[in-house]
């Protein structure tokens, strides 16, 4: 494999950032990692399962290295073959992305403990804000307000008297979970139980820990988070808040920067919170401090994401600043190059996540193969993906193949954008949820109200009507297959009469 290094950045004149790192990731996120790769000169290194030697990600990465597992997920989160990896190739540091093994302490331990770099906070770090029950009495140690709970401590009947005087509704949640895992809402006394149990079972099932937390249930909350980096020397900052309210099943769906209708003051206090959390955890790198805030505009902590978010590019395009030369530089030991008051917000932007699913029913993954993808360009948008056509998509990963971002100069233009950006992408051979995300994006109350997490379910009735028309749905096929080559090439750069039979055979 031939490389070719156009430059390497550095700081101030110093040592260079790392010139080697491998992704321990796959697919969108390690591509949009890459690109910043490539912008400082750095050598990146991809692994992949056999199923997806391929992939856009593959092909974009300077080196790239397969891993062995009987599935592809297992071969992702092989820690040991994936640190022998990194060494093998000559790597000085291994970005996690997220998901996988991002948040995995132990990941991390063995990372370092191989004379790696691990972009990301230490360890204990990541055990400390990602044990829900650990990361919540710190925060309330911090002075940081956390919602009522109690915790279940190996007396089950305890646990629900204790909960039910908490008074309802009540959350309950998996203490390692996420992405929705191990966690249901309790409407009255009647339903805790049943409710503490699944949350169990699905925490043992899913995080091989069933201990669980129940909460008091905010009633059509906001879910608003906070950008932060530490240097690990007891400094941080904030880039300001993200809104993600729009969820379906407690997993987000559309990201804004910065959130919409929220009080300067609330503002101001929520980002100090977030702030305060990181420089008493020592915290270091790049990370998302999460709250509900309730319609009166009180807000809780609800927990510390140690990781870069699968939103962070609608807080790069309102601050400019890329999230993750920001890691390397913090991972290799620079100070932080901003203040707080070097960090201003610039216009609004908006993430919409294209998944593979039938909102129709429930959201539902969907699979299929890639016929057509094409998307719109400009500099107010982005679409991050790790897509190619006559990809197979399977139920191997999560949902999500891509992310549609756009800028406006507010709120307004950002949302018509995104609408007319929605429009022009093009996904073919899969069930996807483009459609839903424009009725989203167009509904009266995404576009006149403050949000909140019941967004979806309250107006379930106007999300799930189709306002197609076939002659549209006839449009959009006609526009699609006049851009597909293979359909060009069949079609009129054949002689007849076997133009009109196509590439079919009996």
């Amino acid at each position: 494999m031939v490389l070719i290094l156009i430059g390497v950045h550095t700081m101030g004149g110093n040592k260079p950032l790392f010139k080697k790192v491998l992704i321990s990731n796959r697919g969108e996120i390690a591509c949009r990692i890459i690109d910043t790769f490539k912008k400082l000169g750095i050598t990146s290194v991809a692994i992949y399962h056999g199923s997806e030697r391929s992939s856009r990600f593959v092909t974009l990465a300077d080196e790239a290295y397969e891993l062995k597992g009987e599935t592809p997920v297992s071969a992702y989160l092989d820690v040991n073959q994936i640190v022998n990896v990194a060494k093998e190739s000559g790597a000085e540091a291994v970005h996690p992305g997220y998901g996988f093994l991002a948040e995995n302490s132990n990941f991390a331990r063995k990372v370092m403990d191989s004379g790696l770099v691990f972009i990301g906070p230490d360890p204990e770090i990541i055990e400390l804000m990602g044990d829900k029950i650990r990361s919540r009495e710190f925060a309330r140690q911090q002075g940081v307000p956390i919602a009522p709970s109690v915790t279940f401590n190996g007396d089950y009947e305890l646990f629900i008297e204790q909960a039910s005087a908490i008074g309802f509704p009540l959350l309950i949640k998996a203490s390692a979970g996420g992405g929705g895992k191990g966690m249901s809402i309790v409407k009255g006394p009647e339903g805790l139980r049943d409710s503490v149990r699944k949350a169990m079972a699905e925490a043992e099932r899913y995080f091989s820990d069933n201990s669980v937390y129940a909460e008091l249930y905010i009633e059509r909350p906001r879910h608003i988070e906070v950008q932060v980096v530490g240097d690990g020397n007891g400094g941080g900052i904030h880039l300001f808040e993200r809104e993600c309210s729009i969820q379906r099943r407690f997993q987000k769906l559309v990201e804004e920067a910065p959130a919409a209708y929220l009080d300067r003051a609330v503002r101001k206090d929520i980002c100090n919170a977030a702030v305060k959390l990181t420089k008493a955890a020592n915290y270091s790198n790049a990370g998302t401090v999460e709250f509900i805030l309730t319609q009166d505009g009180k807000f809780y902590f609800l927990e510390m994401n140690t990781r870069l978010q699968v939103e962070h590019p609608v807080t790069e395009m309102v601050t400019g600043i890329d999230l993750v030369e920001l890691q390397l530089e913090v991972a290799a030991g620079y100070p932080l190059k901003f203040r707080q008051e070097d960090i201003t917000v610039s216009g609004h932007a908006i993430e919409c996540r294209i998944c593979a699913e039938v909102p129709e029913q429930d959201f539902i993954p969907a699979t299929g193969k890639i016929l057509q993808l094409s998307y719109p360009s400009g500099n107010h948008i982005r679409f991050e993906n790790g897509l190619d056509e006559g990809q197979k998509v399977t139920l191997n990963f999560d949902s999500m193949l891509a992310k549609l971002v756009v800028h406006g100069l507010g709120r307004s233009q950002a949302v018509d954008r995104m609408k007319e950006a929605l429009g022009q992408t093009v996904l073919l051979g899969v069930d996807t949820n483009l459609n839903y995300l424009n009725k989203v994006c167009s509904h009266h109350a995404f576009l006149d109200e403050p949000l909140h997490t019941d967004f979806i379910e309250e107006h379930k009735s106007d999300l799930s009507k189709d306002n197609t028309s076939e002659i549209e749905i006839a449009d959009v096929i006609l526009a699609s297959a006049l851009e597909f080559r293979e359909f060009k090439t069949l079609t009129f750069e054949v002689p007849e009469p076997y133009a009109t039979i196509g590439d079919w055979r009996n």
